[in-house]
């Protein structure tokens, strides 16, 4: 399959906000505006981070439609369509194929731990169910099961609609490795905000992000930078956000002496505290936002 060109730069594995209980419609819009304006190169919604594993079928595809009409093809959108159960996984895809998503991100199977064949049948069984890009998510820390970089090759070689990798095994090597074996054209997007940019270096083609979903204009910025080939500019954005909140996953904003500078809520630069305690205020926001009950079935489905 032809690659999307657009496929590629920051996206923002994009949270879902609940009101009362229930998928809020209007402050995903909103979200999804904001991210957008702020300059995103993409958009993924309904991966854990979008609390897909608490989600109902319904609240999902609803998720999943709504990213696509309100995106209205101005960015791209992969929609989250993972699970262990291979019937599932096949439905989520061939839902968001007809929503208008651009492509699907499909994780690895949790939990059932299968072999590298019982990985290979798994996403050949989807392959074969829609005609959209799969991009696979490599994630072993969660889904305790690593996608070897041979099956990877025979999936990438042999199935009609894999472009590409979310890599979230944590090891930039494995970047480098898989690009040497199925080379510069398969996509391969970072999984982890921390090891972004050693991932740009080596050849990664964009980042899937958490950490976007709070500061989404230095995120797109500092893709912008490493495709231009400026790393000094690069790595000056990423020295002013070095770390992530490990309680929320949203980073921890300050100003740097090196450079300046912060970045608040709406990503301007200034020389204030106003940036730390903007992000905070926004990381209690959507803390406070998220959904807080039990996942519907053990282990949950799709990570993201």
């Amino acid at each position: 399959m032809a690659t999307d060109m657009r496929l590629r730069g920051w996206m923002t594995a994009l949270v879902t906000p609940f009101k009362d209980a229930a998928v809020d419609e209007e402050g995903f819009r909103s979200l999804i505006e904001w991210q957008i304006e702020s300059g995103i190169h993409g958009l993924v919604p309904v991966g854990t981070t979008g609390e897909s594993p608490t989600l109902s079928h319904e609240e999902h595809k609803r998720v999943v439609e709504i990213a696509v009409a309100q995106a209205a093809g101005r960015v791209p959108v992969i929609a989250g369509a993972g699970s262990n159960n291979t019937r599932e996984a096949i439905e989520l895809a061939v839902h968001a194929e007809k929503a208008g998503a651009d492509a699907v991100l499909v994780v690895t199977p949790y939990y059932n731990k299968p072999n590298q064949e019982g990985l290979f049948r798994h996403f050949k069984a989807i392959d074969d169910a829609v005609g959209v890009p799969i991009v696979i998510y490599n994630i072993p820390p969660r889904s305790v099961i690593d996608m070897s970089v041979e099956t990877m090759k025979r999936c990438y070689g042999e199935l009609r609609n894999i472009i590409g990798v979310k890599d979230a095994t944590g090891n930039v090597a494995r970047i480098s490795l898989q690009r040497h074996a199925m080379g510069p054209e398969f996509l391969q997007f970072s999984g982890d905000d921390m090891t972004a940019l050693s991932c740009f270096a080596a050849g990664a083609k964009g980042c899937i992000s958490v950490v976007s979903n709070a500061a989404p204009r230095p995120c797109a910025e500092l893709w912008n930078a490493a495709d231009a080939g400026d790393y000094a500019t690069a790595l000056a954005i990423q020295d002013i956000d070095p770390a992530v909140n490990v309680t929320l996953g949203l980073p921890v904003v300050r100003t740097s002496p090196d450079h300046g500078v912060a970045y608040d809520r709406a990503g301007r630069g200034t020389a204030s505290a106003a940036s730390m305690a903007a992000a905070i205020r926004l990381a209690a926001e959507i803390a406070g936002r998220r959904r807080l009950r039990r996942p519907r079935g053990a282990p949950g489905r799709s990570e993201t």
